[in-house]
């Protein structure tokens, strides 16, 4: 899922905007300081004095300048963040201001893609799925348990609970989740609850429904011309922080989709990359349409939750 020219050009540019509108910040925190802090202004302007008087000194062979000029500049920070506090600002009021601290709003980091801009990328994606309109409905905010009772809504609460748990505890304790039963029981809710929170806590998260997922591996690897966009496909389906699966099943199996789906859940679990998946099969019935290799994965590194009740999204839409 590489990106084109346009919409890498795009993301570029959000990064030059976040870089001026952050330089313009500090510009303005710069000026107001040395209006309203009195004596900070001098401070500063001294640092490049100080620094060219002991520089000439150490030219001229005096080997105490250098540490000299440590303890001099140390003095003077010590003295500016004083007066930053006495006039109630925070100690680094003056330090440099980025939205993504790890590249510094370039980017990049050691010049490997940050977190932030492969997230960008994601994000572009999903405008083109509406992807980002399913989730401002489906969220941890908007769960409710009231269309439950008994057992389902007991089965329905524990799914729920690891959903939080999942993304709550996601950087330090790997999991996978599998949910599975009936139509319209809260699988896909819940994928999409995760799926949100994740995002909004800077995790890079790709959300595909399986027919969609298999349609699009189906078309790049058999066209010889994508091969570096087929690269990019399984590069993203490995390494992003979170993938979902929705529907497992809806899509039309053949030895390529299995190969394909066992292939990617060996992988991010090789890497510990955690993986979502929902479907309406029963175990049975998952066990008879994939492989017995695939089967023993999802039973062996995945919690199962199964979900039963009634169809929601046909209740919902009947009492409207």
């Amino acid at each position: 899922m590489p990106l084109n020219n346009s919409q890498y050009d795009s993301i570029i540019r959000t990064y030059e905007e976040r870089q001026n509108k952050n330089r313009y910040l500090l510009e303005e925190r710069r000026d107001y300081v040395y209006r309203q802090v009195d004596g900070y202004k001098e401070l500063a302007d001294s640092i490049a004095s100080i620094s060219v008087e002991q520089g000439k000194k150490l030219l001229d062979g005096n080997e105490s300048a250098l540490a000299e000029l440590r303890r001099l500049l140390k003095g003077l920070s010590e003295a500016k963040t004083k007066l930053l506090l006495c006039a109630g600002l925070p100690a680094d009021y003056l330090e440099p201001v980025y939205d993504c601290p790890d590249c510094r709003d370039t980017g990049y980091v050691d010049g490997r893609k940050c977190h932030c801009f492969r997230q960008a990328e994601i994000s572009l994606l999903y405008e083109q799925s509406n992807i980002s309109q399913l989730l401002e409905k489906e969220n941890f905010s908007t769960l409710s348990y009231d269309y439950y009772q008994g057992e389902d809504l007991t089965r329905f609460q524990s799914a729920a609970e690891a959903s939080k748990k999942f993304t709550g505890n996601y950087d330090f304790d790997y999991r996978n989740l599998f949910f599975y039963g009936t139509v319209g029981t809260g699988k896909s809710f819940l994928s999409g609850c995760i799926a949100k929170e994740m995002i909004e806590n800077g995790h890079s998260v790709i959300y595909f429904s399986a027919v969609r997922l298999f349609d699009t591996l189906s078309q790049i690897s058999f066209d010889y011309k994508s091969r570096d966009e087929l690269h990019g496909m399984h590069r993203d389906l490995y390494q992003c922080d979170l993938l979902i699966i929705d529907d497992l099943g809806t899509e039309l199996t053949n030895n390529f989709i299995t190969t394909q789906l066992f292939s990617c859940l060996n992988e991010r679990h090789m890497r510990r990359k955690p993986t979502v998946i929902s479907t309406n099969l029963s175990l049975e019935e998952l066990r008879n349409r994939y492989s017995d290799r695939i089967f023993s994965r999802i039973m062996s590194n995945y919690q199962i939750y199964k979900l039963t009740g009634p169809d929601i999204r046909l209740r919902k839409k009947l009492n409207r």
